[in-house]
């Protein structure tokens, strides 16, 4: 599933608004069970493809989500679905 092209920056200026739009696409996913708790999530080389951006807004996203509790990173296994 590849998201509408309204998530993709366009111009420079849009770019700071892709970050809380992968989140929130993670997020949405999250709450309809797409992505279940212990879900291990895409990788962040299949991020980039899926979303079309560079590691770094994919990896603030993650990082907002980490912060609200609804994912868990370990390192070198991947990056989970927060157990509630």
């Amino acid at each position: 599933m590849i998201p509408p092209r309204s998530i993709r920056a366009r111009k420079a200026s849009d770019r700071p608004a892709v970050r809380p739009s992968i989140a929130q696409d993670i997020r949405d996913k999250i709450a309809s069970g797409e992505y279940a708790p212990g879900d291990k999530l895409p990788s962040l080389r299949e991020m980039i493809a899926h979303y079309g951006v560079s590691a770094e807004p994919v990896r603030s996203a993650l990082l907002i989500l980490q912060a609200e509790g609804l994912i868990e990173g370990h390192q070198g296994k991947g990056t989970y679905v927060a157990e509630k």
